[in-house]
């Protein structure tokens, strides 16, 4: 049995986000909830598909957390949802780092 390709139609981009049951929405409402996070922007870099998200995050819980811990923290809120996908890369900013990020 072959693995199946990657999606070459809008309809079959639908088909396997449909299937993962993993959208920017349902990545934002999570980490919304379980991180506390007071900005989340997800970005679907598969050109619709479902599989391979970027996620710039703002939370509290990222205070006085290094780069790694932060990751750790973002990965074990999504454990489930990283496990339906092929790429994930979160950002992760403390609300003061946002903050001084949207000045520059």
């Amino acid at each position: 049995m072959n693995a199946p390709s990657a999606a070459e139609t809008d309809a079959q981009a639908e088909t396997v986000a449909n299937t993962s049951g993993i959208t920017t929405e349902s990545l934002q409402k999570t980490i919304t909830e379980k991180l506390e996070a007071k900005h989340v922007d997800i970005e679907d870099m598969s050109g619709g598909c479902g599989q391979m998200f970027q996620a710039m995050i703002v939370s509290p819980l990222f205070e006085k957390k290094n780069s790694l811990a932060r990751h750790r923290l973002v990965n074990s809120a999504l454990k489930t949802e990283i496990a339906a996908i092929h790429a994930w890369t979160p950002k992760c900013f403390t609300p003061a780092e946002w903050e001084k990020k949207q000045m520059q």
